[in-house]
């Protein structure tokens, strides 16, 4: 005789996975202001405070890529929006890793494209966080 309680296995996030996750947003949103601040004051500084944090951004979406890769690749009922999840921070790693090639340049050559790059950036962090907490949420499989 089996039991069965009625519901069914979904995928979940890795609770380090949401961390990293979440990790991306405040990042890339500093790299965001970092670029406003440079575009009001000119110092040379903001600059490179924006490169750091798209860097430590492109570290944390990097990992949560990776994992959303490899649960991609493992699990079996893949549905649209774990590969929407997937290709969403896949866009955003690559914009970022873009952005960071723009920010590497002198400090008055980063602007506009380095803070229109920043804003796209971070706008696609903050979509595929949002869709990775609503549709999955955190914690292990029960």
């Amino acid at each position: 005789m089996t039991v069965n309680d009625g519901r069914l296995f979904y995928m979940r996030l890795h609770p380090v996975h949401g961390v990293l996750l979440a990790g991306t947003i405040p990042l890339f949103l500093g790299s965001v202001l970092s670029d406003l601040a440079y575009t009001s004051s000119y110092h040379i500084q903001w600059s490179n405070f924006a490169s750091w944090f798209i860097t430590g951004g492109l570290v944390f979406g990097g990992f949560a890529l990776l994992g959303a890769i490899i649960h991609l690749a493992r699990t079996k009922s893949r549905n649209r929006y774990s590969l929407l999840y997937t290709l969403l921070l896949l866009a955003t790693w690559i914009l970022g890793f873009f952005n960071a090639f723009i920010h590497a340049k002198d400090a008055w050559a980063t602007m506009p494209t380095g803070l229109i790059l920043s804003i796209i950036v971070m706008l696609l962090a903050c979509a595929s966080t949002w869709i990775g907490f609503a549709k999955f949420g955190v914690g292990g499989g029960r």
